[in-house]
């Protein structure tokens, strides 16, 4: 599979084709290089500050959404709003992500009444949208910008891009604002504080990576450019640094890096065709790492870990993998 089909994973991500990098983070990192990660840094505090309801607000990234009262009726183009969604006791009014059907979330029974945006991630139909008379639609910068003319004057459009955990929190905090669930924002705030201080005080000193793709053309996600691969350098060695380029990885560079724990996440691009980690075991070089040879190969939900990237997603990969880890 070409290289553009694996850059759409974090965000099109299951049954769909398409050319974004993966993460949309903030890329860094240099060229052809492979480093060890950053550090852990410094240990994350549990102490929340107050929310306090507004109807305006200005995210982390210069973005102002503005609206007259607390909004009812909530679309989302991107998996984050369905998480924060959840998180402050709110069911979208449409989506067009498959993460509500997680048990972690709202299960397959009550996901399958919300209904879904008609065109994909990449193409959502903006009538389809703007049939449903929403208050607020919250979609991914990058991807659904180009929106924004379409849904002018009739809905208020909220772009967001997270690049890290700490974006996701302050996206969370803002849309708690904005639609007046301010202790139920603090609350999951707190919770996942609280989850990530726990796994880094049980920081393990095994070596873990994340894979993703759907043949032997995968990719790796990296800490600069993924908000989940972002936690790990807090929980484990992460021996993994953007390249700030294209291009496909191969497993003699996983091989080098004595990978302890190895977390897969399988993309299916059409019909599935079986996982990732299956097809990658018809190749020689598999059976020699250290992850393969101790039975810590682990496939993982791809809903959660490469779309999610809000607080109840990121709380189910720091349990995961901190479990994983041990």
């Amino acid at each position: 599979m070409p290289r553009t089909a694996l850059r759409v994973r974090r965000w099109a991500a299951i049954a769909v084709l398409g050319g974004l990098l993966a993460g949309c983070g903030t890329a860094g990192g240099e060229s052809g290089t492979v480093e060890p990660a950053a550090g852990a840094g410094p240990r994350t505090s549990t102490e929340v500050r107050p929310i306090k309801a507004a109807t305006e607000i200005t995210d982390a990234k210069g973005v102002t959404v503005s609206l007259e009262k607390p909004p009812q009726k909530i679309v989302c183009l991107v998996a984050l709003c369905d998480d924060i969604l959840v998180e402050l006791g709110i069911t979208p009014t449409a989506t067009n992500s498959a993460l509500l059907a997680h048990p972690e979330f709202l299960g397959k029974e009550r996901a399958a009444k919300v209904p879904v945006v008609p065109g994909g991630f990449l193409s959502p139909e903006v009538e389809a949208i703007l049939s449903h008379r929403p208050d607020l639609v919250i979609g991914l910068e990058d991807t659904h910008g180009k929106l924004a003319p379409a849904l002018k004057g009739a809905t208020t459009f909220w772009p967001v891009q997270p690049g890290s955990w700490k974006d996701s929190v302050g996206y969370l905090r803002d849309l708690a604002a904005l639609t007046g669930r301010t202790e139920e924002g603090e609350r999951a705030e707190k919770t996942f504080r609280a989850r990530l201080a726990k796994a880094e005080e049980a920081r393990s000193d095994k070596t873990a990576l994340i894979i993703f793709g759907s043949d032997e053309n995968f990719g790796v996600a990296t800490p600069e450019t993924d908000v989940a691969a972002g936690l790990f350098p807090k929980i484990s060695h992460y021996p993994w640094k953007s390249r700030g380029v294209d291009g496909s990885y191969s497993l003699e560079e996983i091989l080098a890096r004595d990978v302890d724990v190895l977390f897969v996440e399988t993309l299916s691009f059409g019909a599935p065709d079986g996982k990732l980690s299956d097809k990658l075991a018809k190749n020689p070089l598999w059976s020699r790492i250290p992850a393969v040879k101790n039975g810590k190969v682990i496939e993982v939900d791809s809903e959660v870990w490469a779309k999610g990237r809000g607080t109840r997603s990121l709380g189910v990969v720091l349990d995961e993998a901190t479990a994983a880890l041990r």
